[in-house]
């Protein structure tokens, strides 16, 4: 028998708040987090914004020697557990820590760790670099690493499918608890590459946006003056658990996990299927899961990452979904506020969802003044927040590959 799973904690470290409540009200009152890159000098580059984490100082959180050797992605991984933890109050001391799960997903990993020390190598021969490097480099490390500081022995791993890489480890660990392999996960994902060779290296795509003069009205999902997406960084980490242990012990209950979908599109590297059929694939997979129907959703979450290749076929796929009820349900881009955080965008987007579902309220996209018409015809929430029934909801993320995953969070009943 499959069990249900819910949410009891969630944590975020992010552009636009590092706790939840902060980051929800922000993204309410359509705040950015995007602005000038502070982390490198950008007088070469073509574009100098992102959503940058302002005056993060990990001694703040780390013992100094300890921080030496944690990668940023890492630090913002174990932060953004941590609070999640705390956040779901549960006795560590009382659970059976063999049934905790650790499972977090990363697109890239730990790329400043992997530049400094090519510099080093460059610089100053093959002796010099770090022994460290490669345990602090890895993606699998900030999964490791939270399971060692908690001593949490389940089910440990991390996932790695380009943007998609948080959605991925989420829905995997939804379906550990469910099908009786852990009682408890801590799961999201993780990102930091706001340097000089991955800004470089996206730029180069064409895939950022270079409104630098601009960087508050940079990211604009399905506006049609939209140039690109904007690079985002942070960490979203959740606590799930099976629904009676969470019941037992009293526990708050933000949401519940009904289903997830997952795909892929089988087409190109970097584009997603034109036509959107693998995101379709995955929402419709996510509600079957649940055991729902199309009609049953109010909120999409979009993946909208503020570019024509992206918002395009992920509008034609809602509607191939949904048909006429895709103009009743309450779109919007989380995107619009910070930027593209790549294998955290799944974990950190899922948190405004769940906050969608509790509270009855869908938070806007911004910069959203012309409809890229005639497709991109939904109801977008543009500019202001709604206020409206929240059953059920879903959470798209796709990721470079054709990775596409689609996770259904609805509102918990006894």
């Amino acid at each position: 028998m499959k069990k249900r799973v819910v949410v009891t904690g969630m944590g975020v470290f992010s552009s636009l708040g590092t706790d939840v409540e902060k980051f929800y009200q922000n993204l309410l009152d359509g705040v950015s987090g995007i602005g000038m890159i502070e982390r490198f000098d950008t007088t070469d580059f073509a574009v100098k914004i992102a959503g940058e984490i302002k005056n993060y100082d990990p001694e703040n959180y780390f013992e100094k020697n300890e921080a030496k050797r944690l990668d940023r992605f890492t630090q913002y991984a174990m932060i953004a557990a941590d609070s999640a933890i705390i956040d779901s109050a549960i006795d560590l001391e009382s659970v059976d820590r063999d049934r905790f799960a650790v499972i977090t997903g990363s697109g890239i990993g730990g790329m400043e760790t992997w530049q400094s020390n090519h510099k080093v190598l460059m610089e100053k021969g093959p002796r010099r670099v770090s022994p460290l490097f490669i345990p602090m480099m890895i993606s699998d490390i900030a999964a490791g690493r939270i399971s060692m500081k908690y001593d949490l022995k389940g089910p440990n791993y991390s996932l790695t499918s380009a943007c998609a890489s948080s959605g991925h480890a989420i829905g995997t660990a939804f379906r550990t608890i469910m099908y009786g392999d852990a009682d408890y996960a801590v799961c999201g994902g993780a990102e930091a590459v706001i340097t000089d060779l991955a800004i470089a290296g996206f730029s180069n795509m064409k895939a950022l946006s270079t409104r630098n003069d601009e960087p508050q009205k940079a990211s604009r999902p399905f506006d049609k003056d939209r140039d690109g997406f904007v690079m985002g960084e942070g960490a979203g980490m959740l606590v799930l658990e099976e629904y009676e242990h969470a019941v037992k012990r009293g526990a708050r209950i933000y949401a519940e996990v009904g289903g997830v979908g997952f795909s892929g599109d089988a087409k190109d590297i970097v584009a997603p299927d034109p036509e959107g059929d693998g995101a379709r694939r995955a929402m419709l997979a996510a509600i079957a899961d649940a055991g729902l129907r199309p009609e049953d959703i109010d909120h999409v979450n979009t993946h909208g990452t503020s570019t024509p290749t992206g918002d395009i076929p992920e509008t034609l796929a809602i509607k191939a979904a949904f048909g006429e009820h895709a103009y009743k349900i309450s779109v919007n881009s989380t995107k619009s506020m910070i930027g593209h955080p790549l294998g955290a965008a799944g974990a950190v987007e899922l948190i405004g969802t769940i906050k969608a579902v509790q509270t009855d309220t869908v938070h806007p996209t911004i910069n959203l003044d012309i409809p890229d018409l005639p497709v991109c015809d939904l109801d977008y929430t543009p500019n202001k927040f709604v206020k409206r029934t929240v059953r059920n909801a879903l959470s798209n993320t796709f990721g470079f590959g054709g990775h596409n995953s689609s996770i259904l969070v609805k509102k918990f009943e006894d």
